[in-house]
């Protein structure tokens, strides 16, 4: 195992994150999937006040036998921004006791994916009160966020430099966010990739065309070696489900640079996509806003993966978000288009949006899904 420095927290993290969210079976399970990750030298603990039991099971596992004392692992739990510091005192408090902890190393301002949530942390007597008041009496040592927000929020709260580390979506797949990762660079701060094997694209069973591409890697084991390639980028996130779910992620070795035949793969899938031609979405995001409140780009996004790489059970699975996960996935579907024609001026690529908005709903539109946690 790695570790890099998260920014100005100078905690030194293992470069793969263990992310609690998916290992709810039961105590059991989850005590052995984190007796597991500390094995195998992951020292960066990561849970949330809205993931189930999570904190709970994490808590009785640090009060087990683990290789690691305390002092030497790193535990990050996230709590949803609100608009008064009583509410967040008392769910910080909750957290800490269902934890079993005396302090966080870091908290994360969960889901700062509105442009109402980021008010809500600038107020003066808002939830960053109690924060500040935490990590003055010793309760919270770091502070940072986390976001599925629109690029513009994200960039904002990193401005506001309240925060010392931020959690952010951003794959090869999706660079959309790559203004965020330097400006927080620029900051100092430490920069915790969400996902990156599912939200990613579903890395873990990738589509046979998706793997005759990257042969003879995975794409799982790209995809982490393309952000690892990244030094402003500090530990990706691991969401294991069970201890042998660790095996796969954890054989990528750390790089610093990319191989010349990693570079030639990556040019390959570029290529591939380019293969589009003029139905191909560039993601400028110059279509927005849409009166219809459809989020253009990432169904068209989703799209490209689709034609691209064949990767349709990952873009129906993300476009069965859309209604239904709130401000975590915003937006909604393609069949909503009215072909009203206000995206169609901005479109430096001349597409026929709504021809393309109708296509892709008939390419992923299936059951609708929900997040795991709310």
């Amino acid at each position: 195992m790695h570790y890099r420095r998260f920014g100005k927290t100078n905690l030194a993290l293992s470069v793969f994150s263990l992310g609690t969210m998916r290992y709810l079976a039961t105590a059991e399970n989850a005590r052995q999937t984190i007796q597991r990750a500390v094995l195998l030298g992951i020292n960066h603990l990561e849970t949330a006040r809205g993931y189930g039991k999570s904190e709970q099971y994490l808590g009785a596992a640090l009060k087990s036998e683990l290789s690691l004392p305390r002092s030497r692992l790193h535990i990050t739990s996230k709590i949803s921004p609100v608009a008064d510091a009583d509410t967040m005192r008392r769910h910080l408090n909750e957290s800490l006791e269902r934890l079993g902890l005396d302090y966080l190393d870091c908290l994360a301002i969960h889901g700062v994916n509105t442009w109402e949530q980021l008010n809500w942390i600038q107020r003066t007597e808002g939830c960053m009160q109690a924060v500040a008041e935490a990590v003055a009496d010793g309760r919270v040592r770091h502070v940072g966020f986390s976001t599925h927000g629109a690029l513009e929020v994200i960039l904002a709260a990193i401005n506001t430099d309240l925060f010392e580390f931020v959690n952010l979506h951003y794959y090869y797949f999706f660079q959309r966010n790559a203004a965020a990762i330097e400006l927080a660079s620029k900051k100092d701060m430490g920069v915790f990739i969400i996902s990156p094997a599912d939200k990613g694209g579903r890395l873990y069973t990738p589509p046979q065309t998706l793997k005759d591409l990257c042969h003879p890697f995975s794409p799982l084991e790209l995809n982490y070696r393309f952000l690892l390639s990244d030094p402003r980028i500090t530990t990706l996130s691991v969401g294991a489900a069970n201890p042998d779910e660790l095996t796969q992620p954890l054989s990528v070795t750390d790089c610093n640079q990319l191989t010349p035949q990693e570079v030639e793969i990556l040019q390959r899938l570029d290529d591939q996509a380019a293969a589009l031609g003029s139905n191909r979405c560039s993601q400028c995001y110059a279509c927005l806003p849409c009166p219809e409140k459809i989020n253009i780009p990432e169904v068209l996004r989703l799209r490209n993966l689709a034609v691209a790489y064949d990767m349709t059970d990952y873009g129906s699975y993300r476009y069965g978000m859309f209604e239904n996960a709130g401000h975590w996935f915003p937006g909604v579907k393609g069949n909503r288009c009215t072909s009203c024609g206000d995206c169609l001026p901005r479109c430096p690529e001349n597409l026929d949006i709504p021809d393309l908005l109708s296509d892709t709903h008939q390419r992923l539109n299936g059951s609708p899904s929900r997040r795991l946690w709310g």
